[in-house]
């Protein structure tokens, strides 16, 4: 276990994340949550609706072709 140290930032209380730890992009949104007297960081979940805008940039007939050289081939039944 690693011990590290809590520190006021302006209004806000931190804590130094050990090297060990770290991740390895620092641009990283995260969550945080406090569960009885343990706080838990991890990486954000990434939101869905974000994914639909892209989906709807796509035109009507963009899979009109289907899929070309790209088929799945058939599959022996189970």
């Amino acid at each position: 276990m690693t011990i590290t140290k809590v520190f006021k930032n302006g209004n806000s209380q931190a804590v130094r994340i050990p090297a060990e730890f770290a991740y390895a992009r620092s641009d990283l949104e995260v969550e945080i949550e406090r569960i009885g007297d343990e706080i838990r960081i991890r990486p954000a979940r990434r939101n869905l609706s974000q994914v639909l805008a892209k989906f709807a940039c796509f035109s009507d007939g963009f899979m009109a072709p289907g899929r070309g050289d790209n088929q799945e081939a058939e599959r022996d039944p189970l």
